[in-house]
This record gives structure tokens, sequence and C-alpha cells, in this order.
């Protein structure tokens, strides 16, 4: 009788367990997700700027020469 007690309350924390790391992996999924948004974000505002730049000088260049 005893061994089924504890083979009932040892079941418990390992439910437990594996539902703290699913919620750890989910947490870190979310987190990995938004650090390559924001990484590939930074990346196409940078292009973006640089491209702006290269335009306002060519229409300077082809204004002004």
């Amino acid at each position: 009788m005893q061994s089924e007690v504890e083979t009932h309350r040892s079941r418990t924390p390992a439910v437990a367990r594996k539902a703290a790391a699913g919620l750890v992996l989910l947490v870190v999924a979310a987190l990995a997700l938004k650090i390559i948004i924001g990484f590939v974000t930074a990346i196409f505002w940078t292009v973006v700027v640089i491209a702006a730049v290269l335009a306002v000088l060519w229409a300077v260049k082809t204004l002004v020469w």
C-alpha cells in the first residue's frame, strides 16, 4: 500500500516538472522569435536608410552636376 502512495506522489511532481519545462520552452521560443524579428527589422530599416541616403545623393548629383 505504501508503494502505491509513493508512486502517486512521485507522479505528481513529474507532471508539474513537465508542465514547467513546457512553459520554459514556450517562453524561450517567444523570446527567440522576438529577438529574430527585431534583428530582421533592424536590418530592414538599415537597408532602407542607406537606400534613402543613396537616393538623395543621386538626386543632388543629378540636379547640381
